[in-house]
């Protein structure tokens, strides 16, 4: 196993522009997983692993894929990682989001959403929901930094996810049949409970704006959910798992 001792070896180089540099992940389709736990749960689903750093010093994983596998000390290790104080491992997978099926039923989606806690706390809730396909659309936070993906924990490797534009989305529902509706806070929304969301796409806006005009004027329904007297809205990850739930309560 080679051991990195430099800040300026061009795996380290690598690991380190993989988690903060949205432009080379698109560019290698990779991205940076940190921790045993993840790298557990990506290998129990089956993702494509490309690379593997330890931290000298620092516990061995219980398993490893068969990929090259570094061993770097700790100066090197901590300039590779987003993480402070991070005990390893970190790994990169490939881009390969889960297929959605053929004709997805639940979809939701996220328009202009910019913190990546959110992000990937909607992706966890999705994959624990059963929801079939999460859209991101707009400027979105990128799912494959690394704060969403450590938020998701683990879920990128079940859940199916896909990136497009509004049109692009829209002709895509057109095909699966699916209604199209939009959470807001206006005077004419409807109640959630007044529909049946077992087979619908329901979208959740930007955290201070909410859904962009463009967006909402495409919806069939702007729906809202119900809330006590003096409350404003909620986070932007809460109102997507209400939905969420919402879509899978037909199901139960």
């Amino acid at each position: 196993m080679e051991v990195i001792t430099a800040r300026k070896n061009t795996r380290i180089r690598h690991f380190r522009q993989l988690g903060r540099e949205r432009s080379y992940r698109r560019e290698t389709g990779l991205f940076l997983c940190d921790g045993e736990k993840l790298l557990t749960e990506a290998i129990r689903n089956g993702a494509r692993i490309g690379e593997v750093l330890l931290r000298r010093g620092g516990a061995a994983p219980a398993s490893l894929p068969e990929v090259p596998v570094y061993l770097a000390e700790e100066d090197a290790f901590a300039f590779a990682s987003p993480l402070e104080n991070s005990p390893g491992p970190l790994f990169s997978v490939y881009m390969e989001p889960r297929p959605a099926r053929e004709t997805p039923r639940r979809v939701l989606v996220l328009e202009n959403v910019q913190d990546p806690g959110n992000v990937g706390t909607v992706l966890r809730t999705a994959a624990a929901l059963g929801t079939d396909l999460v859209v991101l659309t707009g400027s979105c936070a990128d799912p494959w930094q690394p704060k969403t993906v450590r938020a998701a924990m683990g879920a990128l490797f079940r859940q199916p996810l896909w990136e497009t534009d509004a049109d692009g989305l829209l002709h895509a529902l057109e095909e699966w049949g699916l209604p199209l509706y939009g959470a807001a806070l206006a005077p004419d929304s409807r109640d959630i409970r007044d529909f049946d969301l077992s087979r619908a796409a329901v979208a959740v806006g930007n955290e201070g704006n909410g859904l962009s005009a463009d967006l909402l004027s495409r919806c069939g329904e702007k729906l809202i959910i119900p809330m006590t007297p003096g409350s404003e809205s909620l986070n932007a990850a809460v109102a997507a798992s209400v939905l969420m739930w919402e879509m899978a309560r037909g199901d139960r």
